[in-house]
């Protein structure tokens, strides 16, 4: 059974990594934001109290997210293991996750902060079906249309200017301290996140010595 974390920036690739890993080695894929969003997408109790703070401009808060996180992980369908991004966000949280699960290995995606203004602001979302697009690597054969399902691509409500710098401040000083405890349990290898997806996912397999990627 293995058991990774994928930690970086927003925009550094996080789900994208994460889903190439869970595929190629039989894992589940936790993704915090992945979560949040189906239950804004469904209407739920919880969707909606997401859908408040973002549009406030507020970040959704760690109790929330250590709350959201303990309940997927307790379903236990991740019978050869699971690689989880988004998670944990501070050190508490992470002196738990380290307390109750055997880590295999922490994935840090490295990424200038330059580079993720270039990649957030240029994120779109089909208002329809939910599918991802990015004008810098994935852009949609129509200009703002859907090529699944002809849906209007969208920003993200939280993709904007301010709400990014906020972002950014928060994970640098909430997560730089939890790299360094990962660091001390000697769990972290920091992957290159500038380069295509294809070269980063060979990047982290070789760095943990696992099967190569064929993709």
């Amino acid at each position: 059974m293995r058991k990774y974390v994928i930690m970086g920036v927003q925009g550094s690739g996080k789900g994208t990594q994460g889903g190439l890993l869970a595929a190629g080695l039989d894992l589940v894929h936790i993704s915090v934001g992945d979560i949040f969003r189906w239950h804004v997408k469904n209407h739920t109790k919880l969707g909606a109290q997401v859908r408040r703070l973002v549009a406030a401009g507020e970040l959704v808060g760690d109790d929330l997210v250590a709350d959201v996180v303990r309940d997927r992980l307790q379903l236990h369908d991740w019978n050869y293991g699971f690689v989880i991004d988004g998670f944990p966000r501070n050190r508490r949280q992470a002196e738990f996750f380290l307390e109750s699960y055997d880590l295999d290995g922490v994935i840090h995606l490295d990424l200038p902060d330059e580079e993720v203004w270039r990649r957030v602001l240029a994120r779109r979302l089909c208002s329809r079906c939910g599918m991802d697009y990015n004008l810098i690597a994935h852009r949609p054969e129509v200009e703002g249309r859907c090529d699944v399902c002809d849906g209007d691509l969208v920003s993200r409500e939280d993709d904007t200017p301010d709400a990014l710098a906020r972002r950014l401040g928060d994970y640098h000083s909430k997560i730089d301290p939890v790299l360094e405890l990962f660091r001390g349990k000697e769990y972290v290898m920091t992957i290159d996140a500038r380069a295509d997806k294809a070269t980063v996912q060979r990047a982290i397999r070789t760095r943990f010595n696992l099967p190569p990627y064929e993709g």
